[in-house]
């Protein structure tokens, strides 16, 4: 549901946007929000502007130097050309499937992650604890929303092993097409905020856009009786207007079902993400511990006496060490060293 000439309160302008801004750009340029991304084209919107532009840009300078939705752009008010990416307050990436060498652009400037998994074979802990990484890695707040909570006969139990990866984490158990239960993630979703919705396919995803934004332009499929697994119904990654009417509330910036997450450059995120492992593995005798068969391995210790699960540890070493491999990829895609850390 797009907005009638929405302002740029509306669209989730902010002062960190506005300080970016010379006096002289203020009164020739014009800041537009892309609410989608397409081959070369990019969909923007802005007072007084709802239109479709080309996407590059005069000089970019890297792989990031490309509009992705979300983004805020400045604009040339006459011929509409692009002048530039306002720096952003977050900015999800990841390498693209299949190319390890390019970098694919997910969304930009989101203040909330909303990871979607659903109440049967969908949840997994190592998807879920991967979006996690992503989240705390831009400072974005996450929220874990489980779906279909009206077709599991125990949904409690993914709900306590949701909150069980990490301290204070919100998880909100909701029925994606009542419009009541869905309203438990109203607090994200007010005038101004931008939320980015992401999962595998199947999960209800389009069922949960739908319902955010008083519509039901979304397609939805039903998933495969045999694995549980669904088809892609989301295929292009846009923003839709949360609410009813034509004020209406903040902006949901769906994305397509997501198998494949390969991390990198997210060493914040993953040490967050997994703290207590982290602060175990310093308790280790040595620095350069692999914490395999060294002797003073806390982490061993750890497992021994039941204060951290082998399973949460070798996930944790599998995102560090894919961490490590992907970020020296990307440093070599900029065409400067990798800054790269030890593997564990």
């Amino acid at each position: 549901m797009k907005a009638l000439n929405p302002t740029l309160s509306q669209l989730g302008w902010k002062p960190f946007f506005s300080e970016q801004l010379s006096a002289a750009e203020d009164c020739s340029y014009q800041p537009v929000r892309v609410m989608s991304v397409h081959r070369g084209m990019v969909t923007v919107s802005g007072e007084g502007i709802d239109d479709s532009i080309s996407s590059s840009l005069a000089a970019p300078k890297g792989p990031e130097d490309r509009p992705t939705v979300g983004d805020w752009l400045l604009i040339d008010r006459n011929s509409r050309s692009v002048v530039r990416i306002l720096d952003r307050t977050s900015l999800f990436k990841r390498p693209a499937p299949g190319d390890d060498r390019r970098l694919q652009l997910i969304a930009a400037n989101v203040d909330t992650l909303f990871i979607v998994t659903s109440c049967d074979q969908d949840f997994n802990v190592a998807r879920i604890e991967r979006y996690l990484v992503l989240a705390r890695e831009v400072n974005v707040c996450p929220v874990i929303v489980l779906t279909k909570a009206d077709l599991s006969p125990a949904p409690d139990g993914f709900v306590e092993a949701a909150q069980a990866l990490q301290p204070n984490l919100q998880v909100e158990l909701v029925n994606g097409r009542d419009p009541v239960s869905v309203g438990r993630l109203a607090a994200h979703c007010g005038p101004g905020k931008t939320v980015a919705l992401v999962g595998s396919s199947g999960v209800g995803k389009s069922t949960l856009v739908n319902t955010l934004t008083g519509s039901d332009s979304i397609a939805t499929q039903a998933v495969r009786e045999s694995d549980g697994k669904g088809l892609h119904t989301t295929t292009v990654r846009e923003m839709h207007r949360l609410g009813r009417g034509s004020e209406g509330g903040g902006w949901l910036v769906d994305t397509p079902g997501m198998r494949e997450l390969q991390m990198s450059e997210v060493t914040s995120g993953v040490a967050e993400v997994f703290d207590d492992v982290v602060a175990t593995t310093l308790e280790c005798r040595f620095t350069n511990c692999t914490h395999a068969d060294e002797p003073g391995c806390a982490v061993r210790a750890a497992i021994a006496e039941g204060t951290l699960a082998p399973e949460r540890v070798e996930r944790w070493r599998k995102l560090t060490n894919e961490d490590v491999v992907n970020t020296g990829i990307a440093a070599v895609r900029r065409g400067r060293p990798a800054k790269i850390g030890k593997r564990r």
